[in-house]
């Protein structure tokens, strides 16, 4: 057995979602830059990130809880899971939908050393990775200047954010919801942000795809309910966020990117469906790693498709970059004595 002796056991504190967003506040540049890291360590292997664990319910179909394990090798060094859960129904309730909690764990001990909110890291995570693959899969065409949200909820308002936060500007923003509600609370969100394009809401998916350049969808669509590839005939970059809106026809026109071949072709997400028609992965040109690292190139005459699966070793290093400002500017709410056995007998 290998000893540790200069290992303690760490302090346990708690972060709250007040804390956690005062951390990320305005830090947009910082955060995609720090999931680009985290994607080239991720391509390089220095990481672990277990297949995602799905726990879903006989008598709630459409709710799910996602344990999303992971570890980052390198200068952050650190382990942890991310527990999130998704139940629609909450919408009709006025609540969010999702929830979360990201546990940190020490890399010496094991022994978590932290608990916080997870709703706002896991939002910011997929929306820096968003910004992210806009930036890359954009290089070699004309700069997108229209902009469409599909999905109007929590992740489309975090997407939008760090578009804006990362320099992308638009002379149009497209807005379809299958709530008349939730569409017009996106368009009052981005009224106050003083959004200087012309925002126009639409009837239909449809409109926002043919009359958008960057098209995010962000919905809780648990099939695909796009259909018609010939809406992308304009070759427009799409940040399929969602995972689960476009059908296997749509992917087959396109060029696909992922994050995580293994991880995102399962649990049913287009990508997956995708492989299940054709019986193959052909249809996938590679990782954002890949086009960031130069090995896969990405043609401007035909729509480009992002879809991201979500890897905990995005929410880890967020999580992690919260922790640290708060250690930071002495805000830690430690709870002393959470661990309370530390002598093997007694």
């Amino acid at each position: 057995m290998t000893s540790v002796p200069s290992a303690t056991v760490p302090a346990f504190a708690v972060i709250p979602g007040a804390q956690v967003s005062r951390a990320l506040e305005g830090r947009e540049k910082e955060l995609v830059e720090l999931v680009e890291a985290i994607y080239r360590l991720h391509g390089e292997g220095t990481t672990v990130n277990p297949p995602s664990y799905f726990l879903r319910f006989p008598d709630r179909p459409s709710a799910r809880i996602i344990a999303l394990p992971a570890s980052i090798g390198g200068e952050l060094r650190v382990d942890g899971i991310k527990w999130i859960s998704s139940f629609p129904e909450n919408v009709t309730a006025g609540m969010p939908r999702a929830s979360a909690v990201l546990i940190l764990n020490d890399h010496d001990t094991g022994y978590p050393f932290a608990c916080l909110e997870a709703s706002i890291i896991s939002a910011t995570r997929t929306a820096a990775s968003a910004a992210s693959a806009a930036d890359w899969l954009s290089r070699g065409r004309p700069r997108p200047s229209r902009v469409g949200f599909v999905g109007t909820g929590l992740i489309a308002r975090f997407v939008h954010t760090f578009l804006v936060g990362t320099g992308w500007s638009f002379d149009e923003v497209g807005v379809h919801d299958t709530s008349a509600e939730s569409a017009a609370g996106f368009r009052g969100y981005l009224d106050r942000a003083g959004t200087p394009g012309r925002v126009t809401v639409h009837d239909t998916a449809e409109q926002v795809v043919r009359t958008s350049d960057l098209v995010v969808f962000a919905t809780v669509a648990a099939r695909p309910h796009v259909h018609d590839a010939s809406w992308f005939a304009h070759a427009p970059v799409v940040l399929h966020v969602s995972l689960r809106d476009l059908a296997p026809e749509v992917l087959l026109a396109a060029t696909n990117v992922v994050d995580d071949v293994d991880h995102c072709l399962k649990a049913e997400t287009s990508p997956h469906l995708t492989e299940q028609r054709t019986g193959n992965r052909d249809f996938l040109a590679g990782t954002l790693a890949d086009v960031m690292a130069g090995r896969v190139d990405v043609p401007a005459d035909r729509p480009v498709v992002f879809s991201p699966f979500g890897l905990g070793v995005l929410d880890l290093a967020v999580g992690k970059f919260v922790y640290d400002e708060v250690a930071r500017s002495g805000g830690l709410q430690v709870v002393d004595g959470f661990f309370s056995e530390l002598r093997r007998h007694g």
